[in-house]
């Protein structure tokens, strides 16, 4: 979810904060102004109990709730000293679908409007000239292919599994894959993870103004709490 919008960073922290940086210096930019980067999303485990669940319990429809993220993650380089740059949203919804141990359908829509990182200069050129949130208000993820646990899941207990699904940013569709931790916690749970993707995928090119520029990769995060419906 959230591919292009990496695009922000490349852009709107370069242009818009470059000017600041330069006359700032590059570590006081990176530990005064920017700040620490928020940390890469995990899953928080519950205390076991010792105990599977029975996979028929898991069966059903799931919804994602109240303390559930995503956003993205970049890296500038200003004169040789890397910043970390972040942006997060709590608007995230999204259903699920599961049969016995196999995730068969997730369906998930960020607000990508409500990404917010440090900067309100850099947050306004994502929404408007980047993304264009006037005309695509929205980024989704929706499952391609079913996910099925090894084993039923034990409270408390990270599970590692992969997905794969069409990510829909800016009206631009790719196909992504997945690396999620996933943790129950007896009654619902919590999934986490990162998307790796690279800009020219998706026609952007990341600037570089000689004394600031933005690598070419970065990371579409999120973490998800979920409950049964």
């Amino acid at each position: 979810m959230r591919k292009r919008t990496v695009i922000v960073s490349i852009i709107a922290g370069a242009v818009v904060l470059g000017t600041t940086a330069a006359v700032a210096g590059p570590i006081v930019y990176r530990d005064l102004i920017v700040g620490p980067a928020e940390a890469a999303p995990s899953v928080t485990a519950a205390p076991s109990t010792d105990a599977s669940v029975d996979a028929s319990e898991l069966s059903g429809s799931w919804t994602v709730g109240e303390g559930s993220f995503a956003g993205y993650r970049v890296d500038e380089v200003l004169n040789g000293t890397d910043v970390t740059v972040t942006g997060r949203t709590e608007q995230v919804t999204g259903t699920l679908t599961v049969d016995d141990l196999t995730l068969t359908d997730a369906e998930f829509t960020v607000d990508v409007a409500s990404i917010a990182t440090d900067s309100d200069n850099r947050d306004a050129y994502f929404r408007d000239t980047a993304l264009r949130v006037a005309e695509f208000p929205t980024a989704t993820f929706e499952l391609t292919g079913p996910i099925t646990a090894e084993a039923p899941p034990v409270a408390g207990e990270v599970q590692q599994l992969t997905a794969t699904g069409d990510l829909t940013v800016a009206g631009v569709t790719n196909t992504v894959t997945v690396d999620l931790e996933a943790v129950f916690d007896g009654s619902g749970g919590q999934v986490a993870g990162s998307i790796p993707i690279t800009f020219a995928d998706y026609g952007v090119e990341a600037p570089n103004l000689g004394f600031v520029s933005v690598e070419p990769d970065g990371f579409v995060e999120f973490s998800l709490v979920i409950r049964q419906a």
